[in-house]
């Protein structure tokens, strides 16, 4: 095996931006690990053999843990059948119906591989079900459908005006709003009167709360405006609620997209909505060979049957609300401009509180990789977080804050 600075050099090489996923490319080396080598429960070890507690998981999909039991016993007991066919494996039809028992939207699901995709798709629907074209985008949905000027073109980086790749005439066919901004959303309305297809939104992680009054309005918005309303799930599904946040607002959109925690780190989203926009897909075509892979749909199947039988949300909670509320108590204590806004949620987002956000940024980072703690931005917990894990994790946050 090669060590981490030769791995490094080696992605540098031959893969542009030094990973074929962007945000896992690492920029605070050597502190932060190049490569990882392995995870089990909640810790990862890079190719140095250095130990990592790890909020990461994964950028979001590992939601139950690093070689969680109960997954690798369906993956393995389908490796042994097959992976992929040449029509539906049963297990395409019985996930479907075990998601749609527990999603409220989802009259009718479909299967593709990755979120961007998925969110694609649910637009490609919405177009064919209203006849319009233009769609409101609000947060990040996806490298796919982040086309419109001032869109995410990755978490937290606004796209250029000119998109490269993208035509100006389709990027003009999409538009921009922030989280919470009624204001733009209804200059959109008399803009483009008649001509709006779908509102897609994914929520903003650092004012979650807002969403108490936002998802309603959107809903009424869409109604209002003959939009169909997209729930972009796929950070929200099954970390808020098991059935994202239209379960845990009580607010139930037309289409919505889920994706990260549905199969603990297999590749799968999901695609789903009311019957009588999933049924334009007759017509409106989606389809994909390796949507329905057998490994992914029984990694899903047993990620949702643990959710339904174990207190897996409410352990993402006080689990999540343990940590940050201990962590925004040490950078208080030590004076430190790093906190996670409150309330506190299972999806967490550090917010900075000084002018010169990025020397900080590094300097506590790098001091978090040297400690053995991977974080994300803020980051998530898993269901193989346990409090001895969260007890340690502080600790060493508070050598960091120390040093700092």
């Amino acid at each position: 095996m090669l060590s981490n600075s030769e791995y490094y050099q080696l992605l540098d090489d031959f893969i542009p931006w030094g990973s074929s996923t962007c945000s896992k490319h690492a920029v605070l080396v050597p502190e932060e690990p190049a490569v990882i080598v392995r995870g089990k429960g909640c810790r990862v070890w890079d190719a140095d053999g250095r130990e990592f507690i790890d909020y990461r998981n994964a950028l979001g999909p590992i939601s139950l843990g690093y070689c969680y039991p109960a997954v690798d016993e369906a993956i393995r007991k389908q490796l042994a059948d097959g992976i992929l066919f040449g029509h539906p494996h049963i297990l395409e039809a019985e996930t479907a119906e075990l998601f749609c028992s527990i999603v409220p939207c989802a009259e009718k699901a479909r299967f593709l591989k990755t979120g961007g995709e998925a969110a694609a798709a649910a637009i490609k629907i919405a177009r064919a079900a209203t006849g319009r074209d233009h769609v409101i985008q609000i947060g990040y949905n996806g490298w796919l459908n982040s086309m419109g000027s001032g869109a995410l073109a990755l978490p937290g980086r606004p796209a250029p005006r000119n998109l490269p790749g993208i035509p100006q005439g389709f990027s003009d066919l999409h538009h921009t709003a922030a989280w919470n901004d009624r204001a733009a959303l209804e200059n959109y309305a008399i803009d483009y009167s008649g001509k709006i297809a779908a509102v897609i939104v994914a929520a903003d992680y650092r004012n979650m709360e807002a969403g108490r009054t936002f998802y309603p309005y959107l809903r009424e918005f869409a109604d209002r405006i003959g939009a169909l309303l997209i729930f972009d799930e796929i950070v929200t599904g099954f970390r808020m609620a098991t059935g994202g946040v239209q379960e845990y607002f009580g607010v139930t959109p037309d289409l919505a997209v889920f994706a990260k925690a549905i199969a603990n780190g297999m590749p799968l989203s999901v695609y789903c909505g009311k019957a009588e926009y999933m049924n334009v897909l007759k017509d409106a075509i989606v389809s994909s060979t390796y949507a329905g892979d057998a490994l992914s749909l029984a990694a899903a199947k047993a990620v949702m049957q643990v959710y339904k039988t174990e207190p897996v949300i409410e352990h993402l909670w006080s689990t999540a609300q343990q940590l940050w509320g201990g962590f925004n108590a040490l950078a208080k204590k030590y004076n430190m401009p790093i906190s996670v806004p409150e309330p506190i949620t299972p999806i967490a987002r550090f917010v900075y509180g000084e002018s010169d956000i990025e020397d900080f940024r590094n300097r506590f980072r790098r001091g978090c990789y040297a400690n053995g703690i991977s974080f994300y931005e803020g980051g998530y917990v898993n269901y193989s977080h346990h409090a001895e894990d969260i007890a340690e994790t502080l600790e060493k946050v508070e050598n960091v804050f120390r040093s700092l």
